[in-house]
């Protein structure tokens, strides 16, 4: 198909801000696309071929781009092979049937894909990571864009004439505002990437009401242990992104699985769900900032005693990340019923970690655990902040807790800056939902 002209709107309107590519042999399958993306206002090309699409990319600046994996002639994974390197800024995205996994891989490897989509798409989902991945972008050139003009305003500093102290001075007060910029901009992608990750997260445990705001309380429970142990702030993130994506491997599995306790488990059923760790690491290959999580998500069904799953890693072969991660879910998926057939209450399921010590869990985990016992599931004083109902939320205010729904849903992130915008949209969730919230909010800095 030749390349579709930017879609005419009734009024005048500003250039689109990202252009879209979409690959696809199937017309009917870039029809859906376009159909999909069309109120968006980006500008949208298609192409039926890789060739086509690569004719495009030569004469048009795309930012991302979507491409089916069976093709005629050019596979998806050999067309976005040839993007990554001619285009290495463009986003590449991959669709990809369930039983494409190893073109799949392929594609990773070597197109280093943003993230691969099964078909049939839900357009939600889809949308959702197109919009995440063009805003990931956008705070990406925003970033580039600053270090630039750091790097341009660093040279005139140095052609300025020694004498000329209150041009020096201006200058350098130039350069500081920059540099506050970009550490304004990267210090906003961070929380972007992290907020993204706890709404996954979130999404991952709807199918099932009794495991909301599991993975939230593991990832809090295993960043409190790791700093008890001294670990670096980099690892500690690491354990605490891990805990947030340990379930993600699950998302194919059955709901008779899901909705049954470990313990209740025939062998066959255990064997099924033996492999979710790896299926986990696999979900987030192609993120390349979140490798090290994810190989903390692979070991966290191994024990100590060499007893676990998928490696039979034993003791300090075992990535101590997974081995707090190990500890921290058992403890509370034994709280919430997801261990065995009824919940057990604290101290019993304290007792079910004591008895592990040395077989299932690492001693100096185990003390660690210990040490936080009496913290864990509670806030710093300095992290309650201030209880409101919502009639009391003003503009400007910052959440001091995460706000969510009673039964578990993420609504908002701790640090998010209220809007009235915001403020609207909770007291509309209390209007449908039927529930009274309190919001922890604290003055903002």
């Amino acid at each position: 198909m030749d390349e579709m002209q930017p879609v005419p709107t009734p009024q005048a309107a500003p250039e689109p801000e990202f252009t879209l590519l979409f690959v696809d042999d199937e017309s009917n399958i870039l029809s859906s696309l376009k159909r999909l993306f069309r109120p968006t206002g980006y500008r949208i090309f298609t192409a039926e071929s890789g060739a086509q699409g690569l004719e495009i990319l030569e004469r048009e600046a795309v930012d991302l781009v979507v491409s089916d994996m069976r093709m005629p002639e050019m596979s998806g994974a050999q067309f976005l092979e040839k993007v990554r390197a001619q285009w290495p800024d463009t986003v590449r995205i991959l669709l990809t049937g369930y039983s494409e996994a190893s073109s799949t891989i392929e594609a990773i490897n070597k197109g280093q894909i943003y993230r691969y989509i099964s078909k049939p798409w839900d357009d939600n989902d889809i949308t959702l990571i197109v919009r995440h991945a063009l805003q990931q972008k956008q705070l990406e050139r925003e970033k580039l864009r600053l270090e630039d003009l750091t790097c341009k305003q660093n040279a005139e500093l140095k052609e300025l004439n020694a004498n000329l102290e209150d041009k020096v001075r201006s200058r350098t007060e130039e350069v500081r505002q920059a540099m506050a910029s970009l550490e304004e901009a990267h210090e906003k992608l961070k929380k972007g990437f992290i907020t993204s990750i706890r709404v996954f997260s979130n999404l991952i445990e709807m199918r099932d009401a009794k495991v909301m705001g599991h993975s939230r309380r593991v990832a809090e429970m295993s960043r409190a242990i790791a700093r008890r142990m001294g670990m670096s702030g980099a690892d500690t993130q690491d354990v605490f992104i891990a805990g947030l994506l340990l379930d993600v491997g699950k998302i194919g599995l059955p709901d008779r699985l899901l909705k049954k306790p470990y313990a209740n488990l025939t062998s066959d059923e255990r064997l099924e769900v033996a492999n979710y760790p790896v299926k986990g690491q696999m979900a987030l290959m192609a993120l390349d900032q979140l490798q090290d999580a994810a190989m903390l998500i692979r070991s966290h069904r191994e024990r100590f005693d060499g007893k676990g799953y998928p490696d039979h890693l034993a003791g300090p072969a075992i990535p101590l990340g997974a081995r707090i991660l190990a500890l921290a879910k058992d403890y509370d998926a034994a709280l919430i019923g997801a261990l065995h057939t009824d919940p057990l209450k604290p101290g019993d399921a304290l007792q079910f970690i004591q008895d592990g010590n040395g077989k299932r869990y690492d001693p100096l985990v185990v003390k660690a655990f210990m040490s936080e016992f009496n913290k864990i599931g509670t806030l710093p004083a300095d992290d309650v902040g201030l209880a409101l109902r919502t009639e009391q939320l003003a503009p400007g205010m910052v959440l001091a807790r995460d706000l969510s729904a009673s039964t578990g849903e993420l609504l908002l992130s701790k640090e998010h800056v209220l809007t009235g915008q915001a403020i609207e949209k909770i007291r509309g969730f209390e209007r449908i939902g039927g529930e009274v919230l309190t919001v922890h909010v604290r003055a903002r800095k």
